[in-house]
């Protein structure tokens, strides 16, 4: 897999074909790590876990709605009691899943300086990244008694290392891939022109890559893929085109998408034929003031809202949640 970039155009023939019973199905990931504060600097100390007991009821909320929670967990979570106090018996149950979600300049060992360069993993040595992925998945599995199949770089940080890293390290699935997003401004990774299909990274089917799903609505949502990034330097006609129903990109998140929005996002992939919709948001999200997203006990009840009425919504259109052990039990490798 050595030079294999997951940022690549994917291979002719390389789509992921499932067994045909498995129709249209969506995961919910949750990326779960520490809180700071998103409108400063990055810095490897001062982050809370104050949201941690959160989750229980999320956690609740998710089962009585029949979903399998898949908790993408970072270095102060892994090793956070409590999480692992709320966490184990949903995860040995079946009732929830564990991946791994890397921020380096939380996760040791620390050997290099934090910079905003540095906060994309996929930007570090190898080595580094290597030995931070692996420190990383070895304490989830000693911690929370699950070895983690899935993989997402915080921040989307992927680079040209990373695809063997997590092939040398059992993982199965990435979900880093953001397609249709550029962090490259920020010396990030550029997912533009990637599909929103979930491919094989490699030519032996070693490594799956399930992106984030983002699609485009409006008259000229066709155009998306090749007009909105032209729009960066004007983000109030990008605000106008989208209030006049002409062209939006929509992220399956409730962070920053109204519900309405959503449902549109929905159909249109569900119309697209996508196997496998992604959602996913932020574990700070579940209490008042961590995020941009809620900042009030109001804010969380619309946040859950929003979720009852995506899970109503797949439901009425036969999309059914899945995970990761059915995702990997239905997938046609000949």
């Amino acid at each position: 897999m050595a030079g294999i970039r997951i940022t690549d155009r994917p291979a002719p023939g390389s789509a992921v074909r499932f067994a045909p019973d498995f129709g249209q199905r969506f995961i919910l990931t949750v990326d779960t790590e520490e809180e700071f504060d998103w409108n400063k600097p990055i810095e490897r100390s001062g982050h809370t876990v104050h949201t941690i007991a959160r989750l229980a009821r999320f956690q609740e909320f998710c089962e009585n709605a029949g979903i399998c929670p898949i908790y993408l967990i970072d270095y102060p979570i892994a090793t956070s009691p409590a999480a692992a106090e709320i966490l184990r018996e949903p995860l040995a149950q079946g009732r929830a899943e564990v991946g791994v979600q890397l921020h380096p300049w939380v996760s040791p060992p620390h050997d290099e300086d934090v910079t905003e360069y540095n906060t994309f993993a996929g930007n570090l040595p190898a080595d580094l990244e290597r030995a931070k992925f692996d420190r990383l998945r070895r304490t989830i599995e000693d911690n929370f008694g699950k070895t983690p199949l899935i993989y997402r770089a915080g921040r989307y940080g992927v680079g040209p290392n990373t695809a063997q890293i997590l092939a040398d390290g059992g993982i199965a699935i990435d979900t880093s891939a953001r397609s249709e997003f550029d962090y490259s401004f920020a010396g990030g990774p550029n997912f533009r022109g990637l599909p929103i299909t979930p491919w094989w990274i490699d030519a032996d089917r070693r490594l799956m890559e399930l992106p984030l799903t983002t699609v485009y609505s409006g008259m000229l949502r066709q155009l998306g893929p090749w007009l909105y990034p032209r729009l960066w330097r004007a983000p109030q006609l990008r605000g106008v085109l989208s209030r006049l129903g002409i062209m939006e990109r929509i992220p399956l998140t409730p962070e920053g998408v109204t519900l309405d929005e959503a449902l549109r996002g929905i159909d249109i992939a569900l119309d697209m034929a996508l196997p496998v919709l992604v959602f996913s948001f932020h574990s700070p999200s579940l209490a008042p003031g961590y995020t941009p997203y809620v900042r009030s006990e109001d804010d969380l009840d619309a946040l859950y809202d929003w979720w009852r009425g995506v899970f109503a919504y797949l439901q009425r259109r036969g999309c059914a949640p899945t995970s990761v052990r059915e995702i990997m039990a239905s997938v046609e490798l000949a």
